[in-house]
């Protein structure tokens, strides 16, 4: 679940946090893969509290085609340690199977247990994370041709830097094993036999001067999937 930049938060008294923000995006790429359709609208929402956390996070295709999404996470942070659920489901528009959750009856759900840290090294914030399908969707198929469960695994480093006025963020993703293209019919390109690097990317993202007491993050990233032979370049704007 990618995260949208959060324009507005509420807090109260207690420590209870409100959150909501949006990006618009020239085109959908998730871990190194292209999600479908044109230009996509992606609202969140969220709620912390003492280091607890409940989000959804939502992405639609401006141009008709019927791409649609809608994941719910949980997670807990403390000291750079991030634990997160999360329950993803893009059938898209039209699907009308939300709440279908045996596989025999065809779920679209993936739930993904992911860990993430953060280097307390001011000179070099290293970010880590590891994600992996547990339950849902996400099967292969063993030797005699049965379903198996893939244990579909991301593993990502990033490094947020600064150059001038400009925040910069490179990042490397790979898969360590097999992961199969997901009963949804995305691309082939989420296969990889074995070991192999889905993402290589570069993201820039430059505060925009509004009015004096507003401004507006545009960024742009380029994208390398070295496993699909696939680029990227991708723009947008959060609120």
């Amino acid at each position: 679940m990618p995260c949208a930049a959060i324009a507005q938060e509420a807090k109260t008294d207690d420590g209870l946090s409100f959150s909501v923000g949006a990006d618009v995006v020239s085109s959908y790429v998730w871990r190194g893969v292209h999600q479908g359709g044109g230009a996509h609208v992606q609202p969140a929402l969220g709620l912390s509290y003492n280091g607890f956390s409940l989000g959804t996070w939502g992405s639609v295709d401006i141009g008709g085609f019927g791409c649609k999404e809608v994941d719910l996470s949980a997670g807990y942070s403390i000291a750079g340690l991030d634990i997160a659920v999360t329950d993803y489901w893009w059938a898209g528009e039209g699907a009308y199977s939300y709440f279908t959750y045996k596989k025999d009856a065809g779920s679209a759900h993936l739930f993904e247990a992911s860990l993430g840290y953060s280097l307390p090294i001011a000179s070099f914030p290293l970010h880590l994370s590891w994600a992996t399908m547990f339950a849902g969707a996400d099967y292969t198929f063993d030797d005699n041709g049965d379903d198996k469960r893939a244990f579909s695994t991301y593993i990502e480093a990033s490094l947020p830097f600064t150059v001038k006025d400009v925040a910069l963020e490179a990042a490397l993703g790979i898969r360590p094993w097999e992961s199969p293209a997901y009963a949804l019919g995305n691309p082939p390109s989420y296969y990889s036999p074995d070991f192999a690097v889905v993402n290589l990317s570069l993201k820039a993202t430059k505060e925009i001067k509004i009015t004096d007491s507003f401004t507006l993050p545009l960024f742009g990233q380029l994208i390398f999937n070295p496993n699909a032979e696939d680029i990227f370049l991708v723009c947008g704007i959060s609120f």
